[in-house]
């Protein structure tokens, strides 16, 4: 199935996904951060459509990652710190592969169930049967150290396994491009093939550092703190440390996301490719006294989420998106974009129509469904399992087993500072955000034990 206007008739469209670790989606310029600049992603946002609610469903790595490759929820494929991915289970390069495409990744994987309390996941080789039916593939399992980051691929007297030479989102794009210029030669040459890519990098995942060159613009007593870091004199420290070295890698992740497009434009591939830029979960940098991810709170849970890509008709769709996008709607969403219809197997939506010109959007939920399936056990982390729902008009409302725990109206309260979760003035509010999140442990197959109200 192509994808036609008045003056082009695109067969095929290749797709790119570039997705950095634990990127909230607070932290870019247009998204309204005064503390970091971000020119190349600002104006790839003004040229495409930035999904402003979007949301980690199951803010952690490995269950993200496990949901973002199959559209599956994460209880039914990758519920926890460290599990596998299930190796019989379909992801969407197979989809891609099935309807002619190339398919590669590059980068953080995650996904293989290697304990790191046995060794170090950057020494991990994950066979090529593990490795999500992608055709080319060249990353690691997990790695915490952007100076020292190993990679490894192929198989048989083709596998190899060595240390990238830089800062690893640096040497991770310097190979992302060699592909490009790969598939622009094959362009070239006329033996292409729509291609479908994913570049994975760790950063501005802990620790937080980055080049001297992106760092030396950002001190920590130049830090605005969000109004939600409390007025702790250990929190505000460590929030203003981590985040002047988060905010660097950010800006260095920018750079080589410049350097992304201009490859494409380089290779003729820039109008032939939809480019989605996106971020695994969040960070809290102190926000409500807390640290990293695995909470629902909104710098935890909500990710940065664009699709762009200088495609070649009028009338594409440009500017905000309200819908609720969640993990399990990446795949299918990458996929409508190329015309391919998602497999039966995916249990997400496809709202490849809010950038597609002419298409119309099919049946949208209304809310997205959070989920701590499995807890880490790590600090500053919630120890508990929680479900919650996050609305498109604004509303939170998140449980522990038996009680709920959180709710907030983000409309009047976008950081979160009054919990109205037992407040009985809104108790018919709760009642209803109550059931709503029952409908989807219900409908997900889920088994979680809610409030009875």
């Amino acid at each position: 199935m192509g994808i036609m206007d008045n003056n082009h008739a695109m067969e095929s469209p290749n797709v790119i996904w570039v997705f950095g670790d634990q990127h909230r989606a607070q932290a870019l310029g247009v998204n309204g951060d005064p503390n970091v600049l971000t020119p190349n992603i600002d104006n790839f946002a003004a040229a495409g459509v930035n999904f402003v609610h979007a949301v980690s469903g199951f803010p952690l790595c490995c269950p993200y990652r496990g949901s973002l490759l199959t559209s599956v929820y994460p209880h039914k494929c990758v519920p926890g710190h460290e599990h596998q991915l299930p190796p019989e289970q379909p992801t969407i390069a197979h989809a891609f592969n099935d309807a002619g495409y190339h398919t590669a990744y590059f980068g953080k994987w995650h996904l293989d169930g290697f304990h790191e309390r046995t060794g170090r996941g950057a020494q991990h080789i994950i066979p090529p049967e593990r490795r999500g039916g992608f055709q080319q593939w060249l990353g690691y399992e997990n790695n915490n150290s952007p100076w020292d980051s190993w990679v490894h691929g192929g198989e048989g007297d083709n596998a190899f396994h060595y240390r990238l030479p830089g800062y690893e989102t640096d040497e991770l794009t310097n190979l992302f491009i060699e592909y490009i210029q790969e598939r622009g030669a094959k362009k070239k040459a006329g033996s292409d093939q729509p291609f479908f890519a994913v570049l994975s990098v760790q950063p501005p995942h802990n620790p937080y550092v980055a080049p001297p060159e992106f760092r030396k613009s950002h001190n920590a007593a130049n830090v605005v703190l969000r109004p939600n870091v409390p007025h702790v004199p250990r929190v505000e420290e460590q929030a203003r440390i981590d985040l002047a070295g988060y905010y660097a890698m950010i800006e260095n992740w920018d750079w080589n996301f410049g350097r992304i497009q201009e490859a494409l434009k380089e290779a003729d591939l820039a109008f032939d490719t939809h480019v989605i830029f996106f971020g695994d979960h969040g960070d809290l940098h102190g926000s409500h006294g807390q640290f990293k991810k695995m909470s629902p709170l909104e710098e935890s849970i909500r990710i940065p989420f664009i699709i762009g890509g200088e495609r070649p008709f009028y009338g594409r769709k440009t500017g905000t998106s309200e819908a609720v996008v969640n993990h399990v709607d990446v795949a299918p969403t990458t996929l409508g974009l190329c015309g391919i219809a998602k497999p039966d197997w995916m249990e997400g939506t496809d709202y490849s129509s809010h950038r597609l010109p002419g298409a119309k959007s099919g049946d949208e939920p209304s809310s997205a469904y959070l989920q701590s399936v499995i807890p880490t056990g790590h600090g500053d982390s919630v120890d508990k399992p929680w479900r919650g729902v996050v609305t498109k008009d604004g509303w939170k409302y998140v449980c522990f087993e038996g009680i709920a725990w959180l709710m907030f109206n983000l409309n009047e309260d976008p950081y979160e500072q009054v919990n109205l979760a037992h407040n009985s003035k809104y108790a018919q509010k709760r009642k209803q955000l109550n059931t709503l999140l029952g409908e989807w442990v219900a409908k997900t197959d889920d088994k979680f034990a809610l409030p009875e109200y």
